[in-house]
């Protein structure tokens, strides 16, 4: 129990004990006066879970296309996205998970295919659409409430807290990638209109890969050469660089009492070069057929949100279901340049590109809390 509800309590029990003894026998006194104890606040004094179904009709796996009769190149696939967050806030911060699956179609093949109906061993392949498992994770740790001040809410300024957090992937194609990423830093959050929202965060951000493409015995190795044409176990440490997440969101509090069902939120993230895709000397190249990366640009810009058991059920059950359409747009994927990396990005003999390094897509889903 915590001082101050304690010493509730016992203010409680010295007024009872005052009370003249005619309102009770004796033998009821220690009763009468008994206080309640007032149970203290839980840790966790927010968490909401929610599960997500979304279809994504035109995403992209870098180096995975096809070419069409026409010699066109689709560099798109279709992908059902399983995921499930998680939020919690406490006393000094907030933290927010989140786990997906990507369940591709043939054109961003699974394993033995090196590319849409095509083996390892290049004979012809019909296999099963990828399945990739991402996780992100995000933890805050305020200011105002690590100092006991609120000295850092100033205007529309909410807070300033310390981020940190971490990414990984794992998919079962045949470049099984193994994404290990890193960040910390600051997040400024900031108030918005209709109980709104805006955060933004400059982080630094450090990435651990593995990716079979530059692994030594591997159909896709430039060489026999372990650290000079070839990765001997396919692990590639990038250089730390610099980011920038933000998010926001805000209720459509601005129309009729009747259709404020509406609600806008959405991200955009920025992540620095992280030095050659493939870490090898001998490869880097130049122009079209540099292996450098890029400032990766990923982001959401909008998604709209339909309350659905608000409409159907009333105010108390506030977006224990809701509907969503978003947009996302995320330029030179994972870092690769979507001008260069030849063999991913682009065709290594023409510089045509392969339209799989840049991910545009409207998509939708359901979103059930529980």
């Amino acid at each position: 129990m915590s001082y101050r509800h304690g010493a509730v309590a016992a203010a409680a029990l010295s007024i009872a004990m005052l009370a003249p003894a005619g309102f009770a026998s004796a033998a009821d006194l220690p009763v009468k006066a008994k206080a309640k104890p007032i149970a203290d606040a839980p840790f966790f004094f927010v968490i909401d879970d929610r599960l997500t179904y979304s279809w994504m009709p035109k995403g992209t796996d870098p180096g995975q296309f096809s070419v069409n009769p026409n010699g066109t190149i689709n560099g798109t696939t279709a992908k059902s996205v399983y995921s499930f967050t998680h939020f919690d806030a406490w006393a000094y911060g907030t933290n927010f998970f989140t786990i997906s699956m990507f369940k591709s179609d043939h054109n961003d093949p699974a394993s033995p295919c090196i590319a849409p109906g095509l083996t390892s061993s290049f004979g012809a392949g019909n296999c099963a659409g990828a399945t990739e498992i991402y996780g992100l994770i995000r933890s805050t740790f305020g200011w105002n409430e690590i100092f006991n001040t609120k000295a850092f809410t100033v205007g529309p300024l909410h807070n300033i807290s310390f981020e940190v957090g971490a990414d990984g992937n794992s998919e079962n194609n045949y470049l099984a990638p193994a994404k290990r990423d890193f960040v910390a830093g600051l997040q400024f959050a900031f108030d918005l209109p209709y109980k709104g929202y805006f955060n933004v965060a400059p982080l630094a951000y450090k990435e651990i890969n593995h990716n079979a493409f530059n692994q030594c015995g591997t159909v896709f190795a430039f060489g026999p050469v372990p650290g000079f044409s070839c990765n001997a176990d396919g692990n590639t440490e990038f250089k730390t660089t610099w980011a920038v997440e933000t998010n926001y969101y805000m209720d459509l509090g601005f129309m009729p009492e009747n259709m404020q069902l509406f609600s806008i939120s959405g991200r955009l993230a920025w992540y620095g070069p992280k030095g050659d895709a493939n870490g090898l000397p001998a490869f880097s190249g130049v122009g079209r057929f540099s292996n450098a990366t890029k400032t990766e640009f990923n982001s959401e810009p909008i998604r709209l949100t339909f309350d659905a058991s608000k409409a159907v059920m009333g105010p108390k059950y506030s977006h224990f279901v809701d509907l969503w359409v978003a947009y996302r747009y995320w330029q030179n994927k994972f870092g690769l340049d979507h001008n260069a990396a030849p063999g991913v990005c682009t065709i290594a003999a023409t510089g045509q590109s392969t339209n799989s390094c840049t991910e545009s897509t409207v998509y939708t889903g359901i979103t059930v809390k529980f």
